[in-house]
C-alpha cells in the first residue's frame, strides 16, 4: 500500500511539473491580462470562488469511489492537441481553454467520470477566468453600445433635452458624447455573469431557476449602464462635458456596478422566497 501511495505521489509530481512546463507562460499572460484589462480584473477571484465550491464538495467526494478511466487519457491528449493548434495559430484563448481540458482529462483518468461529475460545476466555473477572444468581445460590445445609446437618447428626448444619435455617438446641444466599451455594459455583463452564476449556485434550487438568475445579469447590466449614460448626458447638457468626465466618470462606474450587484442580490432573495413558497 505504501509503495502504491509513493507511485501515486510521484505520478502527481511528474504531471504537475509537465503541466507547469507546458502552461507556465499561458497562465502568466492570462494573469497579466487580469491586471491590465479592467474587463477581466474579476479573474483574480474566479480560482478562489471555484476553490470554495470544490471545498464544499469534500463530503460528497469522500463517498465517491475512485474508478480511473482510460477515456481521461483521450481527453488529456485532445487538450494537448488543442493547445498545439492555439500555439501554432497564436490564439491565446484556445491555449488557455485547452488548459482546462487537460486538467479534466487528468481528473477523469486518475479518479474516473463519477468523480469528475461531482466537481464539474467548480471546474466549469473556471471558464470565467479566461478572457474572451477580441472577435467575440467586439461582436458583443458593439451591439450593446448601440442599444445603450438608443435607450439613453430616447430617455433624454423624453425629458426635454435636445439630442441626436449617430451609432454610438450622442450629440447634445453643446457637446458630443461617445458610448465607449466601458459604458456599453459588456464589462458589467462579464463580471455580473460570473457573480450571478456563483449566487445562483449558492441560493437557488433547480437548474431552471439558476439559469434565470444567471441570465438576469444581462438586462441588469444594460439597464444600469443606460442610467450611467443618461446621467452623464444630463450633466454634460447642464454643466458642460468636463462635468461628466474624469473623476465623475470613474466614480459613476463604481456606483453603477454597485447598484447592479444590489439588483442581482435582490433578485436572488426574491427568487429564494418564491422557492420556499
Amino acid at each position: 500500500m505504501k509503495e502504491k501511495n509513493k507511485v501515486s505521489i510521484l505520478s502527481f509530481i511528474i504531471f504537475f511539473i509537465a503541466f507547469g512546463f507546458l502552461y507556465w507562460n499561458t497562465v502568466f499572460e492570462m494573469v497579466k491580462d487580469w491586471y491590465i484589462d479592467e474587463n477581466y480584473s474579476h479573474g483574480f477571484l474566479i480560482p478562489v470562488i471555484a476553490g470554495y465550491f470544490f471545498w464544499q464538495k469534500k463530503d460528497i467526494l469522500k463517498s465517491v469511489t475512485a474508478s480511473p478511466s482510460t477515456s481521461g487519457l483521450f481527453i488529456l491528449i485532445s487538450g494537448i492537441g488543442i493547445y498545439l493548434i492555439g500555439y501554432l495559430s497564436g490564439e491565446q484563448f484556445t491555449m488557455r481553454f485547452s488548459m482546462l481540458i487537460v486538467l479534466a482529462g487528468a481528473v477523469v483518468f486518475t479518479y474516473g467520470i463519477e468523480f469528475f461529475k461531482a466537481v464539474s460545476f467548480p471546474f466549469i466555473y473556471l471558464l470565467f477566468m479566461i478572457p474572451l477572444p477580441y472577435l467575440i468581445y467586439d461582436s458583443v460590445a458593439f451591439p450593446l453600445k448601440l442599444l445603450v445609446s438608443k435607450v439613453s437618447v430616447e430617455f433624454l428626448s423624453l425629458i426635454g433635452i435636445l439630442v441626436m444619435r449617430e451609432g454610438n455617438i450622442i450629440h447634445l446641444a453643446d457637446t458630443t458624447l461617445e458610448v465607449a466599451d466601458a459604458c456599453s455594459g459588456i464589462r458589467s455583463i462579464i463580471s455580473l455573469l460570473a457573480l450571478s452564476t456563483a449566487i445562483a449556485y449558492l441560493t437557488q434550487k433547480g437548474w431552471i431557476k439558476r439559469l434565470i438568475l444567471i441570465l438576469l445579469a444581462v438586462p441588469i447590466a444594460v439597464f444600469v449602464n443606460s442610467i450611467r449614460v443618461i446621467v452623464t448626458g444630463i450633466l454634460a447638457e447642464k454643466y458642460g462635458a468636463k462635468a461628466a468626465e474624469g473623476f465623475f466618470h470613474e466614480f459613476a462606474g463604481l456606483v453603477i456596478f454597485g447598484i447592479a450587484i444590489v439588483m442581482l442580490i435582490s433578485s436572488a432573495v426574491i427568487m429564494g422566497k418564491m422557492n420556499r413558497r
